[in-house]
């Protein structure tokens, strides 16, 4: 009796198992397209958000760098990350820059801040931004609220024009903020204007870099067009209100027209022989020099 009776609790502890075990197979075959859909969705909706993030920062923030190209890479339903590739364009030659490897996931999305922070170099004769990848020199603006700086403030124009056969860029800081007319009529034609420094945080700078971003835009052909899309790249990089130096330019400057707003600096770009003429203004503050390339036959310098 008791023989038939642990037989029989056998056999319906074992089509229990059984049942649960097909039960659990196609509660797993059902939830698993639906897992992979979600993941894919939420990975795609932060994939979009850090592309979107990514142009809007080189369009306020990475003075006369242009994207060459920006693709998705190892992406999955969990993840990935995005390449960007980047370069400068000194006077018509094509300088390279350094490359981006950013990352997201379902709920971050993450610039590639290593990369975008410039290298120090130290010696007792000098002191340099660097460009980490390519080891090209980072040009640096001086803001004209900051009265100290580490290493003081450089104005390397007459060093940039005894090179003869090169072509260069090279960060103008003045002495105080001036609008566009005031300043435009100061640059000689043979050079090109190709961002513009409005604001940066103000920092110490006398121990050492800070590291503080700069905003700007690329003036092109049409300055006030350009600034509009730039007030409205500011308003949508910083959507929550939290960076303190975007919301204080916004606020200043929101219902004014680009003729009335002030701007704290430039790039300029041109033969380096062209920058003589920049020697001994009293509205530089500063001058430093970024990216350079020899001038060769088969490629003709824009300016």
């Amino acid at each position: 009796m008791n023989t038939s009776l642990n037989s029989a609790l056998k056999k319906a502890k074992r089509k229990q198992l059984l049942k649960t075990i097909l039960i659990s197979m196609v509660v797993v075959l059902i939830l698993l397209p639906i897992f992979y859909k979600t993941g894919n969705y939420f990975a795609a909706k932060s994939s979009a958000r850090l592309h979107e993030q990514l142009f809007l920062h080189n369009e306020i923030a990475e003075p006369n760098i242009q994207i060459d190209s920006q693709v998705t890479s190892n992406s999955s339903m969990l993840g990935g990350n995005i390449i960007t590739n980047r370069s400068k364009n000194v006077n018509g030659y094509v300088v390279q820059w350094s490359t981006l490897t950013s990352s997201y996931d379902w709920l971050r999305a993450s610039i590639d801040s290593n990369e975008l922070t410039p290298g120090f170099y130290w010696s007792d004769t000098n002191f340099y931004e660097y460009d980490k990848q390519t080891k090209n020199k980072v040009a640096t603006f001086y803001h004209p609220s900051i009265s100290e700086y580490y290493d003081g403030i450089q104005n390397e124009l007459e060093e940039i024009s005894r090179m003869e056969n090169d072509v260069a860029e090279v960060a103008i800081s003045f002495d105080r903020p001036y609008t566009l007319q005031e300043i435009e009529a100061k640059i000689p034609d043979t050079l090109n204007i190709v961002w513009l420094y409005m604001a940066s945080p103000i920092a110490d700078e006398s121990n050492g870099p800070a590291g503080m971003p700069v905003y700007g835009f690329n003036p092109t052909d049409s300055p006030k067009e350009t600034y509009t899309d730039f007030i409205d790249a500011l308003g949508k990089f910083d959507p929550d209100g939290s960076n303190k130096t975007i919301q204080e330019f916004l606020n200043a400057n929101k219902n004014k027209q680009f003729d009335e707003v002030n701007i704290l600096g430039m790039m300029l770009t041109g033969q380096t022989k062209n920058f003589k003429a920049l020697e001994s203004q009293d509205f530089i503050r500063g001058a430093s020099v970024g990216a350079t390339a020899q001038i060769v036959p088969y490629i003709n310098p824009e300016k």
